[in-house]
């Protein structure tokens, strides 16, 4: 995203085009995420997360010598497939052998990183090594990060060894989509994950366009509070880690959906410029535990044995939503009115609600 504008004009194809990339790596994260129980079987979560890293590693650099559109879309196809492996195994392995705050600072992490690659692609573009270098910079960090995590495989292999338990309520072949299906909470574990991810990805996509054309707030104004909106979600998951001491993940979640509410009322009321940035951080700190700490109690509610393939699918699902909802408000704003976009996140926030508590009744984990 931070490159495009500089990736568009020098290969002269539309703007729009960078929609086709994305949906090309969406469908790799998908569909890597689906296999990702047989894939973890065979290679172990550290081999699984190496392979992935040193996939996504390969795809950078080669966004970095590409010199048409084609190319692009090309790398994105390893670049995706790789995206959704690590991302199902690395929160399996954390769900199932360390704590609820270890998931939410895991999470943490994501934000600071999501964060920090802007910020190299802004500086290789300031200082005129132009968008391929800093494709590089950050493929050459892949890489190392490779070698980090391949030396490190034994101490993987002896924390899984470790929970034997795991081990032994193990089923000797992977889920099929029918068999998770069955699953009681399955359903609404995925509807609630859809939802979450469509409410995070399209609040981050047209909350600055809200802020700018309903409530006359100026586009300098409203892009540092759309950004704060992320630093509201890495903040909120390294202090939701010390929360989790307190609290269980079905309470961490209930914490988010109600300041989500807040800040919701708060888009929705016409108190002014101030409220308005307020309820879009306040939406912000919501999300932050909602998403480590369904991931994380998903062992505890639908048992061990199960996790990696449910975290596969609950990840397609959260992808699916990504994809799919912010381009439908953007349809429907352009059809009535973009002052529809806080109405839009309540509808998805309170289906959200009560997939999650029927969830909790129809489940093992605690409430």
């Amino acid at each position: 995203g931070a490159a495009w504008p500089s990736i568009y004009q020098g290969l002269r194809v539309p703007v729009s085009y960078s929609g086709v990339i994305l949906c090309i790596i969406s469908m790799g994260t998908v569909i890597s995420s689906l296999q990702s129980d047989r894939l973890t079987r065979k290679f172990g979560a550290g081999g699984v997360t190496a392979i992935s890293v040193a996939m996504t590693a390969a795809a950078l650099f080669g966004f970095s010598v590409s010199n048409s559109f084609w190319a692009l879309c090309l790398w994105a196809i390893p670049y995706g497939l790789g995206a959704g492996s690590v991302d199902t195994a690395l929160n399996n392995y954390v769900a199932l052998h360390f704590a609820s705050r270890h998931m939410s600072w895991l999470h943490c992490m994501w934000g600071i990183g999501a964060s920090v690659g802007p910020y190299i692609m802004g500086a290789a573009l300031t200082r005129g090594a132009g968008w391929q270098m800093g494709y590089r910079i950050i493929s050459g960090m892949q890489v190392v990060l490779t070698i980090v995590i391949v030396l490190s495989l034994p101490l993987w292999k002896a924390k899984t060894t470790a929970d034997a338990g795991e081990q032994e309520a193990a089923p000797a072949k992977a889920l099929t989509l029918k068999q998770i299906f069955r699953i009681p909470g399955v359903k609404e574990v995925l509807v609630t994950f859809f939802c979450y991810c469509s409410l995070e990805q399209t609040t981050s996509l047209w909350a600055s366009s809200y802020l700018v054309l309903n409530r006359g707030i100026s586009p300098e104004t409203a892009a540092s509070f759309a950004s704060l909106f992320f630093l509201g979600i890495t903040a909120g998951r390294a202090l939701c880690g010390f929360l989790t001491l307190k609290l269980n993940d079905a309470q961490m979640v209930r914490m988010g959906l109600g300041l989500i509410a807040m800040g919701v009322v708060l888009l929705l009321l016409p108190l002014g410029e101030t409220a308005a940035l307020a309820g879009l951080l306040l939406v912000g700190f919501g999300c932050a535990p909602i998403y480590p700490s369904l991931i994380h109690g998903t062992p505890g509610r639908f048992g061990a044995e199960n996790s990696q393939a449910i975290i596969g699918v609950q990840m397609a699902s959260a992808y699916i939503g990504n994809c799919l909802m912010p381009p439908l408000f953007g349809a429907a704003a352009n059809h009535t009115t973009i002052a529809i976009f806080p109405y839009y996140l309540l509808v998805i926030l309170i289906l959200m609600g009560a997939m999650h508590e029927t969830l909790q009744k129809g489940t093992k984990a605690g409430h």
